[in-house]
């Protein structure tokens, strides 16, 4: 005896097929001709629950999107009734005294300078060493005379930190130095050497000095020799 499927065993429907609760009526159920059914097959009644799920779903989404109009018009009316005027109409006209105010914030915060300050600071590049926060600038660390330090602003990424005047009088006493001691670098009126000139100057120098000592111990060695 051949066994039968569980998709056709029939079962029982648990709920009414007009409706779903109270008030939730089945889309097409007026034209479903097993709607009257007293037994329905397990395929059936799983394809009927799913029609009721989806009806559910799109329920709660038009049900959703209706409350949300109903928030933007509630808050419509809230900020109309509390919020701010967007216009200003009827505002007073700053003073003189406010308008020269929202000026001085424009100007360097230092009592006796008159230049602009830069963005996002209250002091201008001048002073802009005496902004706590800042972190872009330091203090040019040229010695002049007295044994100070220049402390113009310059850049933290210009090594050394030198200002452009003093960078100019720092390559002249390097040039100068190279020169006392013998090495043969660019003139003073150009730029400084870059790293690769400076390494080969020294290298050549050292060796220099190697051979000059290689040659005078291999002279010392000869003449040990002919004495012997």
């Amino acid at each position: 005896m051949c066994g039968k499927s569980p998709l056709d065993d029939p079962m029982p429907v648990e709920a009414p097929l007009t409706a779903m609760g109270d008030s939730l009526t089945m889309d097409g159920l007026g034209l479903d001709v097993l709607a009257k059914s007293e037994f329905l097959s397990r395929q059936e009644v799983l394809h009927r629950r799913l029609q009721r799920v989806k009806q559910l779903r799109r329920l709660y989404i038009a049900q959703y999107w209706i409350l949300m109009e109903e928030v933007k018009k509630k808050h419509k009316e809230f900020y109309w009734l509390y919020g701010k005027s967007p216009f200003r109409g009827d505002e007073k006209k700053k003073s003189s005294e406010e308008r020269t105010n929202d000026k001085s914030l424009l100007m360097c915060q230092i009592t006796e300078c008159k230049e602009k300050a830069m963005a996002l600071t209250k002091f201008c590049h001048k002073h802009i060493l005496h902004d706590t926060n800042q972190v872009l600038y330091r203090g040019c660390v040229y010695h002049i005379k007295g044994g100070q330090m220049c402390k113009k602003p310059v850049l933290r990424s210009i090594n050394p930190p030198h200002c452009p005047a003093h960078a100019q009088a720092a390559e002249k006493c390097l040039a100068r130095a190279f020169k006392r001691e013998g090495l043969n670098v660019s003139s003073s009126s150009k730029l400084s050497p870059k790293l690769h000139v400076l390494v080969a100057e020294y290298v050549r120098h050292i060796q220099g000095k190697r051979r000059a000592a290689l040659g005078k111990a291999v002279s010392r060695f000869k003449l040990e020799e002919k004495i012997k």
